[in-house]
């Protein structure tokens, strides 16, 4: 059963917040985007990437690269972690549109 439908807390809402608050994501229409600011970084993470040879499939280490070149003072690693977590779905959704109608069918 999903965590929505168990309607259990969602342990990102702390993440969200502080990227929200940071201006990394903006809600429109009640859905979670990306600013061009995150992307841009996320654009640049890919690059520097894939220049290393990184094929960046598994989209958190694109995710991870642009929190970390974002965020100049240090974070815990339980920081990062949120907040990757609360952006893969993000992400996700937004390189794949038709996936947010799939999903609430």
């Amino acid at each position: 059963m999903s965590r929505r439908k168990a309607h259990v807390p969602d342990e990102n809402a702390a993440s969200l917040r502080r990227l929200e608050a940071d201006g990394l994501i903006s809600f429109e229409s009640g859905e979670a985007r990306t600013t061009r600011r995150f992307q841009a970084a996320m654009a640049r993470g890919a690059l520097h990437l894939l220049a290393l040879g990184n094929d960046c499939t598994d989209l958190r280490i694109p995710i991870a690269h642009a929190v970390l070149s974002l965020y100049e003072q240090s974070l815990s690693d339980g920081e990062v972690a949120g907040m990757v977590e609360a952006l893969l779905p993000i992400e996700l959704s937004q390189l794949d549109p038709g996936a947010r109608r799939r999903e609430r069918h």
